[in-house]
């Protein structure tokens, strides 16, 4: 693309997103006085934000009501395995890409809440519109829910890193934890009211009127969602001096994985991580294939892992609060490390019960501290390029680490839990002896 166009381009983009507003200068008292004059009004709506977000999207979970969508309109496999590669990779990996574009804007908050409402939330009003073709045109259906659904998550992506650095403009350090525990435990209490809710309705309405409806409530609270997440009081932060152009920041980036050692040590870590995540997608099929477990027990296991995850957010969000989040981390290594002995293991069906219920503190801890622990090893300049960094590396291992997983399980589920109890036990000695806590380093 020349670079002229591309200049023009942005320069449009700035003046529709009016990011590019004249922002009064700022001590740095006096802005770390308004950040906590808006912090009760901020944690607030950004609390309903997230809350109904993740409500919203009970109703269109990727792991269960997406798959079972497709599975109605095709007999390809491919086409149930785009759903959970496109869930699992469009978040991450375009934020890389946003980052040294985010890093020179003066205001996050228009990016966010405009552009978002383009690339994420309107296009789940385009998946409930789906069904409605489902038994008209199977293959139309299809071809439009898998487009909308990519068009969500990339979307998504585009904006986190905008979203992600507005979150750590309004809330200092020592209280992110805090916020994202307690929003993420209310959420996750009110996505398992509206996965009953969902259930409900996929059972007791006709086919497809069910998956339009939940589409639908899915749209619905996504949209209220974003109304919240409008009313955040962005802090009025000074022009960001360090700019840079694309070419440049390019060529950056290998500078900052060679000075700065301990984060470089860091993102080796977290892709090790990754790679101990290579069984856990198989454990409900383990016990399937090894016990032959009920559903009803399958909807057990749902409910440990749910019920691991609320009590993780809460614990690690004010633990990475008062101690760093490099022990939260340390913590859901231990968790999985055991998760994954206890699948390998196994002298019952029970057991999964711990399985799950550990699995589920694991992810929580992972969620809170794999993203704030980042926004610590850097100034607030730099913050969406680190955030932008790490979160595309691992997407890029994410995609691999369950085509791998797959290939592995094909040898026999223990083999499969042994090798990513293996990556586990070595990511943790990692991240104890050779990552730093970044507060004391």
């Amino acid at each position: 693309m020349p670079a002229s166009f591309r200049t023009t381009s942005l320069n449009l983009l700035h003046k529709i997103l009016e990011v590019d507003r004249p922002i009064p200068p700022r001590t740095s008292a006096e802005l770390t006085e308004e950040i906590e004059q808006h912090y009760p009004w901020n944690f607030t709506v950004t609390l309903l934000d997230i809350c109904l977000f993740i409500f919203g999207g009970s109703f269109i979970s990727t792991s269960t009501v997406l798959p079972l969508f497709v599975s109605k309109l095709t007999d390809s496999l491919l086409a149930i395995g785009l759903v959970a590669i496109i869930g699992q990779a469009a978040w991450p990996l375009p934020q890389l890409f946003t980052a040294n574009w985010v890093e020179g804007l003066p205001r996050k908050k228009p990016v966010v809440v405009k552009l978002g409402f383009f690339l994420e939330r309107l296009a789940v009003v385009g998946m409930a519109l789906t069904p409605l073709l489902a038994l008209r045109s199977p293959t139309l259906a299809l071809t439009l829910f898998l487009l909308s659904f990519a068009w969500k998550n990339l979307g998504a992506g585009t904006v986190a890193t905008a979203w992600q650095d507005l979150i750590a403009r309004i809330f200092p350090v020592k209280r992110r934890g805090r916020f994202f525990g307690v929003s993420i435990f209310v959420g996750t209490a009110a996505g398992l009211v509206g996965a009953g809710w969902s259930a409900r309705l996929l059972e007791t309405v006709p086919y497809p009127q069910n998956f339009f409806f939940s589409f639908s409530l899915a749209a619905l609270f996504t949209i209220i969602s974003w109304f919240f997440l409008s009313l955040i009081r962005e802090p009025a932060y000074p022009p960001n001096a360090h700019t840079q152009t694309s070419r440049e920041f390019w060529r950056a980036l290998p500078v900052i994985l060679r000075q700065d050692h301990n984060f470089r040590r860091f993102l080796i870590v977290r892709l090790v991580m990754t790679l101990g995540g290579l069984g856990s997608g198989f454990f409900t099929v383990a016990a399937l294939h090894t016990w032959q477990v009920s559903d009803g027990m399958v909807g057990l296991y749902t409910g440990v892992l749910l019920g691991g995850q609320m009590v993780g957010n809460l614990l690690f969000g004010f633990l990475g609060d008062r101690y760093g989040h490099k022990r939260n981390l340390v913590y859901s290594l231990i968790a999985a490390s055991i998760s994954l002995g206890l699948a390998w293991w196994s002298p019952i069906p029970a057991t999964y019960l711990a399985v799950f219920a550990l699995h589920g503190v694991t992810a929580s801890s992972v969620m809170i501290s794999g993203m704030l622990m980042v926004m610590e090893f850097c100034t607030e300049e730099r913050r969406p390029t680190y955030l932008g960094l790490t979160n595309t590396a691992v997407g890029i291992i994410g995609v691999l680490a369950p085509l791998l997983g797959a290939l592995l399980a094909q040898w026999g589920y223990a083999l499969l839990f042994a090798i990513g109890l293996l990556f586990n036990v070595l990511a943790l000695g990692l991240m104890l002896w050779w990552v730093k806590e970044p507060r004391q380093a």
